[in-house]
């Protein structure tokens, strides 16, 4: 099920848990910027298209939207991307080349809707500047999340996620070991790459990162965090290089999440 909440002045999350046996609970969330000219970050896994779109109608009126903001495109950001370009004829997207390009091997973008924003680049929406950032963590390599002036708020896609023993807290500021274990997982989970990442280098990319000093920032995978909690999600984020590698689950692991989830199906 979806739900929403104010995740900043002007921000609303829209979001769900999804429930990995085995592992914990996932939160994925996408927001919607109101002001001027409306943004949504994102959108929803494709096959939760439709309880999605309803639930973003109870939050603005999807014709009003003018920007998707697409941090990349892994399937549970893009599910309602093609729905709701067909809907609303006024909806640009803002990606790279790259997104554009992947976007083209399943649902191709209208190139005359698309804005193109690296790292570092800025784009004006109406009352807000968004710039660019290159989160320190990410599973796809075309990520690219944003800073965004108005609100001071930090978008960092999948970076600084985390998996909950149970439903996650409507914010990170009221989660304590649990999430931060959990954060250290999904990195091992989502940035396995971080295992021989070269620790100085990575240092200086969160340092880069908390010199942006926001009030809030917010992850696809995490609730919403108060730009004080930065530090912490970064210390915390730097803890996974050395953290143990995930196992990739065996047929044994298949056969236990089966047995739970049929014990957690309804009679």
């Amino acid at each position: 099920m979806y739900s929403t909440y104010r995740a900043a002045p002007d921000i609303d999350a829209i979001t769900t848990a999804i429930p990995i046996p085995g592992l914990g609970h996932l939160p994925v969330n996408s927001f919607v910027l109101h002001g001027a000219e409306p943004a949504l970050v994102d959108t929803c896994p494709i096959v939760m298209r439709d309880e999605y779109l309803a639930t973003l109608a109870t939050v603005i009126d999807p014709a009003d939207l003018r920007w998707l903001w697409l941090t990349h495109t892994d399937p549970d950001h893009i599910g309602a991307v093609a729905a709701l370009l067909d809907a609303n004829p006024q909806l640009r997207v803002i990606t790279t080349f790259f997104g554009v390009g992947i976007m083209g091997l399943q649902a191709p973008l209208p190139m005359d809707r698309v804005n193109f924003v690296n790292p570092g680049e800025t784009i004006t929406l109406g009352d807000r500047t968004l710039t660019g950032v290159k989160p320190p963590a990410f599973d796809n390599p075309i990520t690219v999340g944003f800073h965004d002036s108005k609100a001071n708020a930090l978008f960092t896609s999948d970076c600084f996620g985390a998996l909950f023993t149970d439903e996650p807290p409507e914010s990170a500021d009221a989660a304590g070991a649990d999430m931060q274990d959990g954060q250290v997982l999904w990195g091992t989970i989502d940035s396995a790459w971080l295992h021989k990442v070269d620790t100085d280098v990575f240092a200086g990319d969160l340092d880069r990162i908390r010199r942006i000093e926001p009030d809030h920032v917010l992850s696809a995978h995490l609730p919403a965090a108060s730009g004080a909690m930065l530090p912490q999600l970064l210390d915390t984020l730097a803890r996974v290089p050395a953290a143990e590698a995930f196992p990739a689950p065996d047929q044994a692991a298949l056969d236990a999440m089966l047995a739970q989830m049929a014990q957690a199906a309804p009679a």
